[in-house]
C-alpha cells in the first residue's frame, strides 16, 4: 500500500467535486467535496469521469439508503478524500474512515478545518494490520448494523488480502449489515494475468505509480465475497470494467 499521500485519491476527489445534484442529508454539507479538495490537481482522473460518476451515484445511494433505514454506523475503507461523512452527516450516525496513515493525516487536517463531527479516523495498513481489531479499538460496535463501503480499493490488493479484508468486515458485521463494494472485472474468456500486465503497462506509461493487483472475471470476484461471508444482493456494471455490488452478511448457521 502507498506510504505517501495518494495522488489517485486526490484526482478522484477533484473530479467528484465537479459533480452537481448529488444528494445530501438534511444536516449534511453539500459543498464538502469542493472544499476538501482545495489546492489539489485532478491529474489524469478526468479521463475516467463517466466511471467516477457512475461509481459515485451507486455509493451515494447505498449510504443515503442505509442512513434513512436507521443504520447508525458507516465504515468507509480506503476512504481517501471521500466527503460522505460530511455530506450525509446525520444525528446519531458515526462514520469510521479507514486509510493508510499519510493520506489520512492530510485528510484529517482538511476535515478539521471544515468541522467533522461524528467522524472517526482509523489509520491502517490493510496488508498487515488486523482491521477487525482496529475498528473495535476505535469504538465500532459489532452488535449494531453497519454499512461497510469499499470503493475503488480492492483492485490495489492481492486476492488473498481482499478475502482477509472482507472477512475482517464480516467479523464486525451484525445482522442487517451491508457491504457496498466496487470490483474490477474482465470478460470470462480473457486471462487475468495478461489483463493485469497490460493494464499496469498502460498505467506506467501514463505516470501512475500505484500498481493494480487484482482484476478477475465477475464470477471469480463474487466467489471471493462468498468465501469471506458475504452474499451479493445487487450488482451494477459500468462501461469501464467495474462491477458495483451491494451484499449482505451470510447466515452464521
Amino acid at each position: 500500500m502507498a506510504r505517501q499521500v495518494s495522488k489517485t485519491a486526490q484526482g478522484v476527489a477533484v473530479v467528484r467535486a465537479g459533480f452537481r445534484d448529488r444528494p445530501h442529508s438534511p444536516s449534511g454539507d453539500p459543498d464538502a467535496q469542493r472544499r476538501l479538495v482545495r489546492g489539489m490537481r485532478a491529474g489524469r482522473a478526468p479521463l475516467l469521469r463517466d466511471h467516477i460518476l457512475a461509481r459515485t451515484r451507486f455509493f451515494d445511494t447505498c449510504v443515503l439508503a442505509a442512513v434513512e433505514r436507521g443504520v447508525r454506523q458507516v465504515v468507509i475503507v480506503g476512504a481517501g478524500y471521500d466527503d460522505r461523512a460530511l455530506r450525509f452527516r446525520s444525528p446519531g450516525v458515526r462514520f469510521f474512515e479507514v486509510d493508510e496513515p499519510a493520506t489520512q493525516a492530510d485528510k484529517r487536517r482538511r476535515v478539521e478545518e471544515l468541522g467533522g463531527e461524528g467522524l472517526v479516523f482509523v489509520a491502517a495498513d490493510l496488508e498487515r494490520d488486523s482491521l477487525a481489531e482496529l475498528l473495535a479499538d476505535a469504538g465500532h460496535d459489532a452488535d449494531l448494523p453497519t454499512l461497510f463501503v469499499v470503493e475503488g480499493l480492492v483492485i490495489y490488493l492481492e486476492a488473498g488480502d481482499i478475502v482477509k479484508l472482507l472477512r475482517a468486515l464480516r467479523e464486525r458485521a451484525a445482522p442487517q449489515s451491508e457491504l457496498a463494494i466496487s470490483l474490477a472485472v474482465h470478460d470470462d474468456d480473457l486471462d487475468s494475468a495478461t489483463v493485469l500486465r497490460a493494464a499496469n503497462a498502460r498505467r506506467l506509461r501514463s505516470g501512475r505509480r500505484e500498481p493494480w493487483r487484482t482484476i478477475l472475471p465477475a464470477a471469480q470476484h463474487l466467489e471471493l465475497l462468498r468465501r469471506a461471508g458475504w452474499e451479493e444482493q445487487e450488482t451494477v456494471g459500468d462501461s469501464a470494467g467495474s462491477l458495483f455490488v451491494r451484499a449482505e452478511v451470510q447466515s452464521r448457521a
